[in-house]
């Protein structure tokens, strides 16, 4: 695809191969249904109950329904400024130590934005950090986990296993080898 034009034009031949409409059909229903299309939560739930769609079409739709709403995505900047207000703020020297590290793995490390965390990519993601009430959780992506009593299971994203701080002095070279282990098994 070497355009918008051709990926807009693979999407909606996508929606219409799975769901027997074009995109521009399912967001005029969307636009005459009672659902906000600004909810794509609740845009997604009515096309999965009303009317059966899996759920990568239904976060196709959503997505293109909202933006027709005029939803504009936030930048990774503003991903991760809303992330870190309130209770979290003082969080926010954890995250960036722990961002300025992961990029420093190496040029192919790109950020990504979402709402609750942020992942940070390599040929598939491999870290994400979450900001939670009283802590930060470094979620680590590992094929094969390496011995520290720092992880325990589960975290944010595509994460096996976290490492909880509280604070960014906790962001030290236990947390940077296990970063680069993480980076170096998801290439």
């Amino acid at each position: 695809m070497d355009s918008p034009g051709d990926m807009t034009a693979a999407v909606t031949g996508s929606v219409l191969d799975r769901t027997g409409r074009t995109l521009e059909e399912w967001l005029d229903l969307v636009t005459a249904s009672e659902v906000d299309p600004l909810d794509r939560k609740a845009v997604r739930a009515w096309l999965r109950d009303t009317h059966g769609v899996k759920q990568n079409t239904q976060w196709v739709i959503a997505d293109a329904a909202a933006r027709r709403a005029g939803w504009v995505e936030p930048t990774i900047a503003e991903y991760v400024d809303s992330q870190y207000t309130g209770r979290k703020q003082d969080l926010r020297p954890v995250y960036d130590r722990v961002a300025v590290l992961a990029l420093a793995l190496g040029e192919d490390v790109r950020v990504e934005g979402r709402a609750t965390y942020v992942p940070f990519v390599r040929g598939r993601q491999f870290a994400a950090v979450q900001a939670l009430a009283g802590r930060v959780d470094l979620g680590l992506r590992f094929t094969e986990p390496p011995v520290s009593d720092r992880l325990t299971p589960g975290g944010p994203g595509q994460s096996t296993h976290k490492v909880s701080m509280t604070g960014a002095d906790q962001v030290d070279g236990a947390v940077e080898a296990l970063l680069r282990a993480a980076y170096e098994q998801n290439a």
